[in-house]
C-alpha cells in the first residue's frame, strides 16, 4: 500500500540517498576496474566494494533485482521502492557517464556475451551468478552480523563475476549493466543481464550486488 507519510520521513530520505550513493559507488569501481583486461580485476574490485558497502552504508541494496524482489513479497513499500529503483538507476548513470569521460575505451564499460558463447549460455551462468549473490545476501541479512555479512557479500560477489564473467560480463546486476548501456547507446545482448532470479527475501536490509 502507498504511505505518502513516508514522504515526510527523514529515514526514508536517508535511505534513498543511501542507494544512489551505494550504487554510485559500486558500478564506478568495477567500470574503473574494466579497463584492465580480463575479468579478475572488476571481480575483485566488485567484492571488495561491495563487501566495504555492506558494512559502511547499513547494506543498502544498491541492485533493482534485489528490491523488485523485496516489493513483489511486500517487504518493502512501494513509495521507498520505487525511489530507491530510480535513485539506484540515477547512481549507475552518473557513475557511468563519469567514467566515460575518464576511461580511454567506452566499449569495455558494457557487459556483452562473450564471442566464446552464445547469448542461452550467457543467460545461464548470469542466472545461476546472480542466484548464489541473491542467495548469500539474504542469508547475510538475516545473521545480522556486519563484518562477516560484508565478507561472505563481497566473496558471492567476486566469485560469480568470475564464474560468469567470461560469458556474459558477470553484473549480476541491472543498474551496473543499465547506466552504461545509457550513456554509451550500445545495447547489445542487454536483456541477458535484466533477467535475474528473486530469491525470496527474509529481510529488507539486504545489499549489493
Amino acid at each position: 500500500a502507498l504511505c505518502p507519510q513516508e514522504l515526510r520521513s527523514r529515514r526514508f530520505w536517508q535511505g534513498v540517498l543511501a542507494e544512489a550513493a551505494a550504487t554510485l559507488i559500486f558500478v564506478g569501481v568495477v567500470l574503473g576496474a574494466s579497463a584492465a583486461p580480463g575479468p579478475l580485476a572488476p571481480a575483485l574490485a566488485g567484492g571488495l566494494v561491495a563487501g566495504a558497502l555492506s558494512c559502511a552504508l547499513g547494506a543498502p541494496q544498491a541492485n533493482p533485482a534485489l528490491t523488485l524482489a523485496l516489493l513483489c513479497t511486500r517487504k518493502l513499500g512501494v513509495l521507498r521502492g520505487a525511489a530507491g529503483l530510480l535513485a539506484q538507476c540515477a547512481g549507475a548513470v552518473l557513475a557511468a557517464a563519469t567514467a566515460h569521460l575518464a576511461l580511454p575505451d567506452a566499449a569495455n564499460l558494457v557487459t556483452r556475451v562473450s564471442a566464446a558463447g552464445t547469448a542461452g549460455q550467457a543467460l545461464l551462468w548470469e542466472t545461476f551468478a546472480t542466484f548464489q549473490l541473491a542467495l548469500t545476501a539474504f542469508a547475510a541479512a538475516e545473521e545480522r552480523v556486519a563484518p562477516q555479512g560484508g565478507l561472505a557479500l563481497g566473496s558471492a560477489m567476486a566469485a560469480g563475476a568470475l564464474a560468469a564473467g567470461p560469458f556474459s560480463g558477470g553484473s549480476m546486476n541491472p543498474a551496473r549493466s543499465l547506466g552504461p548501456a545509457i550513456v554509451t547507446g550500445i545495447w547489445d545482448d542487454h536483456w541477458v543481464s535484466q533477467r535475474h532470479p528473486r530469491v525470496p527475501p527474509r529481510d529488507p536490509h539486504v545489499g549489493m550486488g
